[in-house]
């Protein structure tokens, strides 16, 4: 048994390399893409393209046997590579004419992703630190974009030390709230204006599929070469009003960020042993357990600032412990139909949103469950 079992680890092993073989010339021929997509200025991302592939794909492996969500799995994670790869190629620049592209701000990390992009679409980059407001009035004189991205209580005071920008210079902000930053940037500047909120974090290997927010100031004519350029970098633009934007960041930042919070500190208080909980955790548990404590991992000023932007934020969450202490009650009374009865009225809510988010959620299981290493 052990020698035909040795026989076949041998041809599995055989087969591996070729797959690595293959995966190395898909790569290569990926970075040539990317070569021609930078000289003619097109996305890395091309959504159409990639859907048909991957049905493509999908049909002639259940031809073969093969199942059809392996191989998507297989070419899903293969494509992130990729468009990193691509990445690395460089991006056509749009507007070749345009003047220095100033960071306020650049130093930090999103400052300093944000820099690598635009020096990898051919612009001129200065980055305007706090120690540099000596030379601010040189920088500012020649640029013809700058972005405002420090630190969310900063935000509307460095804005306000921009006002002798030249006219066509397009002014814009990276922070995670647009009301108010906006407004500041519309009585700052007389030229154009719009506000921006990368909905990722400095980390990400490529901005394929990321989402920037964009809301319109003013001269949106003026700026239109800038989204266009961040479309080729692959991101996906959604243009919303500032109120809006900021009304549903209550919930996707803010309240998202302190139930994190609070349910790490409760933790912390009640203080298990870590490595038991991950022995016994479900991959569902696992990455919940992930998604809190990787908030602890980062800056506690970054999400501070978050949700004590506004005090909208701060009544959204009081109606959340409103509706937790409710909740509560259901348990203290021990009511199992009334609890059965708020499930089935949530569960309306969700409508048809509640099975493909268990789709989706049952694909990031799998991958949360295949990175798990049980010793």
């Amino acid at each position: 048994m052990a020698v035909e079992l040795n026989e076949l680890r041998d041809q599995i092993d055989a087969v591996d390399k070729n797959i690595l073989e293959l995966l190395a010339q898909r790569l290569s021929l990926v970075q040539k893409v990317g070569e021609v997509k930078s000289t003619h200025g097109l996305p890395i991302y091309a959504p159409d393209r990639e859907a048909a592939m991957l049905a493509s794909r999908r049909e002639e492996a259940a031809k073969m046997g093969v199942p059809p969500q392996l191989i998507e799995d297989i070419l899903r994670r293969t494509m992130r590579e990729s468009y990193a790869s691509e990445k690395e190629a460089g991006f056509k620049c749009l507007n070749p004419e345009l003047g220095t592209v100033v960071i306020v701000g650049g130093h930090g990390k999103l400052g300093r992703l944000f820099g690598k992009m635009f020096k990898l679409s051919g612009y001129h980059v200065e980055v305007l630190g706090s120690e540099d407001w000596t030379k601010a009035d040189e920088l500012l004189a020649k640029a013809g974009l700058v972005i405002v991205t420090v630190p969310i209580d900063l935000t509307v005071d460095v804005i306000e030390k921009l006002g002798n920008l030249p006219k066509n210079c397009i002014l814009c902000d990276l922070t995670s709230i647009k009301a108010k930053p906006l407004q500041a940037m519309l009585d700052t500047h007389d030229g154009p204006v719009v506000g921006l909120h990368p909905m990722f974090g400095p980390d990400v290997p490529s901005l394929a599929k990321q989402v920037i927010v964009h809301c319109n100031g003013r001269g949106e004519a003026d700026y239109q070469w800038l989204l266009k350029q961040f479309s080729i970098w692959g991101v996906s633009l959604c243009n919303m009003d500032a109120g809006e934007h900021d009304h549903g960041m209550t919930l996707i930042q803010a309240l998202r960020h302190f139930t994190s919070f609070a349910y790490g500190l409760h933790l912390s208080q009640e203080n298990p042993c870590l490595d038991k909980l991950l022995q016994l955790s479900s991959p569902i548990y696992r990455l919940e357990l992930a998604m809190v404590g990787r908030l602890f991992g980062q800056d506690p000023n970054l999400y501070g600032d978050i949700i004590l932007s506004s005090d909208e934020n701060i009544q959204m969450i009081k109606r959340f412990h409103q509706r937790f202490g409710e909740a509560m009650q259901l348990l203290e009374r021990k009511d199992k139909q009334a609890f059965v009865s708020s499930f089935n009225i949530v569960s309306d809510w969700f409508g048809e949103y509640s099975q493909q988010f268990m789709h989706e959620s049952q694909n990031l299981l799998k991958q949360a469950n295949d990175a798990i290493h049980r010793g």
